[in-house]
């Protein structure tokens, strides 16, 4: 029997879409997150309810959708409204369970910096910006982030700070006023990190092959490592084919 292979970006979206529950109320945005939220309805939790931002409420798309203005959003939904209504009716209200964020860096307390690289006012690389990911962040019960674990995406500290994630620690968080939960795990392609109890990201599992080693090599500063550091399942055969023949059989996020 051949042995199952996968890509890190499968590997990523598969892990992701393990830590949402069923019944979940999910802010979903395109890519790899999207992905993971489909995954997870068609398995482990079919009453997974998704919001798009563009104002799509129950959305359960039948194919890939390429953004969050996608034609297909709107077949089969619950419902329509307002970009407006869905940030405040929605989220703000503590309605929505979980956030799916990224960026071009994330820092030792979960901060994403999706604005800019370098001084804001002459900087290296010009980002998109925010988008909604910074009320997301404020405002979801939970967060979770999904990057690549590369050194250059995880700095000590972000140049610039597009959406919350424990500022300085859980007490700056709290200071802040701000009612989500923040950030409760960043999947990457080596494992998963987890905030402690001071809100610092800490390896707290390992992906099938990958070593303590090769996260703190790729992290931006002195990674610290949980106690009872876990092992991820490796993908299964059936999550790899949903994933390859029935959500992204073009690779078109998954390449």
């Amino acid at each position: 029997m051949d042995s199952i292979t996968w890509t890190a970006s499968e590997l990523m979206t598969i892990n992701a879409a393990r830590l949402l529950r069923d019944g979940d109320v999910v802010f979903v945005g395109v890519g790899l997150p999207n992905l993971a939220c489909n995954l997870a309805r068609r398995t482990h939790a079919p009453n997974l309810y998704m919001i798009y931002e563009a104002g799509v409420i129950g959305a359960r798309p039948n194919r890939l959708p390429l953004s969050i203005g996608d034609p297909t959003l709107v077949s089969g939904a619950a419902a329509v409204c307002s970009m407006y209504d869905i940030f405040t009716l929605y989220l703000q209200r503590g309605n929505v369970d979980v956030g799916f964020l990224g960026g071009a860096q994330i820092d030792r307390y979960g901060n994403i910096n999706a604005t800019v690289i370098g001084a804001y006012d002459h900087p290296k690389v010009r980002l998109p910006g925010s988008g909604g990911s910074m009320e997301i962040s404020a405002w979801a019960n939970r967060s979770y982030i999904i990057t690549p674990h590369q050194k250059r995406r995880f700095p000590e500290r972000v140049d610039f700070y597009t959406s919350a994630g424990f500022l300085g620690g859980k007490g700056e968080r709290q200071a802040a006023c701000v009612r989500g939960g923040g950030p409760q795990a960043v999947v990457t392609n080596l494992g998963i990190l987890e905030p402690d109890a001071d809100g610092e990201l800490t390896l707290a599992a390992l992906h099938p092959g990958a070593t303590v080693e090769a996260a703190r090599e790729n992290t931006g500063w002195p990674l610290k490592v949980a106690a009872e550091l876990r092992t991820t399942p490796a993908p299964t055969a059936e999550e790899l084919r949903i994933l390859r023949e029935e959500l992204d059989p073009q690779g078109i996020y998954l390449k």
